[in-house]
């Protein structure tokens, strides 16, 4: 027999439920708060890293929960003491992560791993602990399971905003001090109550310290020691800091300490044949040759420089799109307007904090030339905690968007990074001839202009920019002659003007019979991205990623490399996720002994739990990055759409007894009923979606959770009347399968995002949706879940060997 040690006394159920709602708010808060830092510190691709060191920590606290309960002494008093233990590892871990030095090798990372993940362990010992204590109220304890996970969300866009990334790690030490006095109440242990307010109030005012002196703060990043900043920001975007740049003493906006864009300082009453030149000779100024004072819009305006263009070439009405309130509100119009000269705040200029994508789509206007330079961060939203770099701005779709609010005489204009042979820009060529054709203009070589400014050497390191400029009627010869003109004046290469024979790859994509077999054929993947697969920026050729993963997969200083090295940054990360899976797996029989289930049916019933875990997972990833356009801003994504799945899959949980009953049969047609509506959900959230992009942003909200509500409280069904089952037949194995659903969990989050890249989101919708038919299969054919199951009388108050 395996002791489970329960309190002396029935608990105190609101207490209780406070408790594991506190520390499931902390964990969730944690998990999302490091991909933000890891984003800044290291690179984006490390928001992986960082899903991955919490749903492993959270499998192998389920696992090491065996050994915490055959310990002696009171249940409640060991959760005490490992939420307290909690409060101090998240200190540790985030002070590890931040006083790396520039040099992060091999040694670092996986210290890095094993650190991050103890508090994660602490939590994974908790939440399994309580529900294998409490299993006779799984539905409520696992209804607040998730309502504190949902509340992490809210949580995290709250704070990120208001007191930054390390202050936001801090304020879950909080949380876990002030869960440990709870769980102290419950055990009656007035010391470890005092000891645990005591701890919070310390920590919290460690927060409100750390707020005003930065003692706690990033450092290095990306391998180097950062500029001395005059100006840092945090909110659930990015970190955005400001400094001098020290080659040209401009001041710069850093994004993620790492992304730049400059502050625009011209004064437009009096503009220099100097500043005429830097404006409009360059690339991202080519379209104001062409049409001179343009109605424009601008997606992505950062520090102005595109708008600048837009005004010296005669412009009196310029939008400008910004996703970054911190940058298009706080740097350009309230703390720092004077470096730009107030740029922001002129009347013939127009900023928007949105989406840009998002804004095009309900916007009545029409404009005559619509530009994005250089649209693209390499940093982790929060969204991204579950995204790879997909990018909604870059598909045929969107450019069917931009290209159907144009005047007849308008451009639109993209300045991207240019290879030889090219990649992005050549791209953007590929998606231009999808959006014209399904408009009805099908000669699409009359329509581009493409030039190149950058030498042999750009083109071999970070890249040269190619300025792709896409008109929505064919361009006139005398268009073609000022295009000449204009790229001569720039002392740019002319890559395709129309009327040029195809001496390159633009050409040659261009006038070619079938351009899609040109775009299989070619080196690269540059065939046109869809909303339903929005990766942009990954190049890679299918047919290409074994040889790409063994010869090109690391180092180089390339621009493209650095974008293209996520690929096997993703596969290392799936790797990652198997050895995980494999440790949690080794673990009981390593720690545990003779404890782990023998019998082939209880073995075979923890597939169900994989099933359900990696199911669940792979469907929110899908709906987070389906929901970013519709909701426009990934936070919004991300938090409205895991609150509606966590909230509605806990109000399932709540009434999963009463609507299964004793019938396993019941199970059987919910987990069907949950692989219908995902599969609906799949049929249907484009089309609606689309339908209403226009509609204001607080019934968009509504509207996500009408739309997954349904789906979220069938699938929080499963699992709690899986544990039930599991208990009433094999009680030792309950915390056995917690952990295996976090391991699944684990595979999941990475496999989701293959599946997106090669397959599509809809795809991976609906595999996730056929992951819970493998777990009814399992219900179907497993003898130890076949007869009905009655849970009349209280669980026994240990779980046998």
């Amino acid at each position: 027999m395996l002791p489970h040690s329960k309190s002396s006394k029935p608990p105190n159920w609101p207490l209780l439920y406070t408790a594991v709602s506190l520390t499931t708010l902390a964990t969730l808060l944690l998990e999302l708060s490091l991909t933000r830092i890891f984003s800044v510190v290291f690179y984006y691709h490390f928001a992986f890293l960082a899903i991955s060191i919490a749903l492993f920590g959270l499998g192998v606290g389920g696992v090491l929960s065996y050994v915490i309960a055959g310990w002696r002494g009171s249940l409640y008093r060991k959760l005490g003491i490992v939420s307290l233990a909690n409060a101090g590892l998240v200190i540790a871990a985030v002070m590890f992560v931040l006083t790396r030095g520039a040099d992060v090798g091999t040694l670092d990372l996986g210290l890095i791993y094993f650190i991050t993940a103890l508090p994660f362990l602490g939590s994974g010992i908790i939440v399994s602990l309580v529900i294998s204590d409490t299993i006779e109220r799984i539905e409520r304890v696992y209804f607040y399971d998730l309502l504190g996970a949902a509340g992490g969300c809210l949580a995290l866009v709250l704070l990120l905003n208001y007191f930054g990334g390390p202050n936001t790690v801090i304020a879950v030490s909080v949380l876990f001090a002030a869960a440990a006095a709870v769980w102290f109440s419950l055990a009656g242990i007035k010391l470890g109550r005092i000891a645990s307010v005591f701890v919070g109030l310390l920590f919290a005012m460690v927060v409100i310290a750390n707020t005003k002196y930065h003692f706690i703060e990033v450092r290095y990043a990306k391998g180097q020691k950062l500029h001395k900043e005059e100006f840092t920001s945090w909110n659930s975007l990015s970190r955005i800091g400001m400094a001098r740049d020290p080659e040209t003493g401009g001041e710069m906006i850093y994004i993620d300490a790492d992304a730049s864009t400059g502050v625009a300082n011209f004064d437009f009453n009096h503009l220099s044949a100097r500043d005429l030149e830097y404006l409009l000779h360059q690339g991202p100024g080519i379209p104001y040759n062409l049409r001179p004072g343009a109605k424009t819009l601008v997606i992505g305006p950062g520090g102005g420089w595109d708008v600048s263009r837009a005004l010296a070439s005669g412009s009196h009405d310029v939008t400008g799109v910004e996703i970054n309130p911190i940058i298009g509100t706080v740097i350009m119009r309230k703390k720092f307007p004077q470096l730009s000269k107030g740029l922001y705040l002129r009347p013939d200029v127009h900023i928007h904090i949105e989406d840009g994508r998002s804004f095009v789509r309900s916007s009545p206007e029409k404009y005559q030339v619509i530009q994005a330079t250089l649209v693209d961060t390499w940093a982790s939203t929060a969204a991204g905690a579950f995204a790879l770099s997909e990018n909604n701005l870059y598909t045929t779709e969107a450019f069917h968007d931009y290209l159907s609010h144009l005047t007849d005489d308008g451009l639109l204009t993209f300045t991207r990074w240019g290879f030889e042979p090219p990649r992005e820009s050549l791209r953007l060529v590929s998606l231009a001839i999808a959006a014209l054709a399904d408009l009805g203009e099908h000669d699409p070589a009359r329509h581009v202009l493409a030039g190149r400014a950058g030498t042999k050497t750009d083109l071999a390191g970070w890249g040269a920019q190619d300025t792709v400029i896409i008109s929505r009627k064919p361009l006139s010869d005398a268009d073609a002659t000022a295009a000449r003109a204009a790229f001569a004046a720039a002392h740019m290469t002319e890559v395709y003007v129309p009327g040029d024979p195809p001496r390159n790859e633009f050409g040659k994509l261009l006038l070619a019979r079938d351009p899609l077999e040109y775009e299989r054929n070619y080196q690269f993947d540059i065939t046109p991205v869809s909303d339903n697969r929005p990766f942009f920026f990954y190049t890679v050729q299918p047919r290409d990623i074994a040889t790409y993963l063994l010869n090109n997969g690391h180092g180089g200083e390339a621009a493209d490399v650095k974008v293209n090295v996520a690929l096997p940054k993703l596969f290392s990360a799936l790797i990652v996720s198997v050895i995980a899976v494999m440790v949690i797996l080794l673990l009981p029989p390593i720690v545990l002994g003779t404890r782990l289930p023998r019998e082939r049916s209880v073995q075979s019933f923890l597939i169900y739990f994989l099933a359900i875990g990696a199911g669940y997972i792979l469907i929110e990833v899908a709906l987070i990055q389906k929901f970013v356009l519709f909701l426009g801003h990934p936070t919004y994504a991300l938090t409205v759409v895991i609150f509606s799945m966590l909230v509605s899959s806990g109000v399932g949980s709540s009434f999963s007894g009463k609507l299964t009953g004793e019938r396993n049969g019941r199970l059987v047609a919910i987990l069907a009923i949950a692989a219908a509506l995902v599969a609906v959900l799949a049929a249907i959230v484009q089309p609606v979606l689309t339908a209403g992009v226009g509609i204001p942003l607080p019934l968009k909200m509504i509207a996500t959770v009408l739309l997954i509500a349904p789906a979220g409280f069938v699938m929080g069904i499963p699992f709690p009347i899986g544990l039930r089952l599991l208990e009433k037949q094999h009680p030792a194995s309950v915390r056995w399968a917690w952990s295996l659903n976090a391991a699944a969990s684990v595979l999941g989050s990475v496999g989701a995002l293959v599946l997106a890249l090669y397959l599509g989101l809809v795809e991976t919708l609906l595999i996730g949706g056929g992951l819970y038919l493998c777990a009814m299969a399992v219900i179907l054919v497993n003898p130890m879940v076949k007869a009905p199951v009655r849970f009349t009388q209280p669980v026994s108050a240990e779980v046998s060997a």
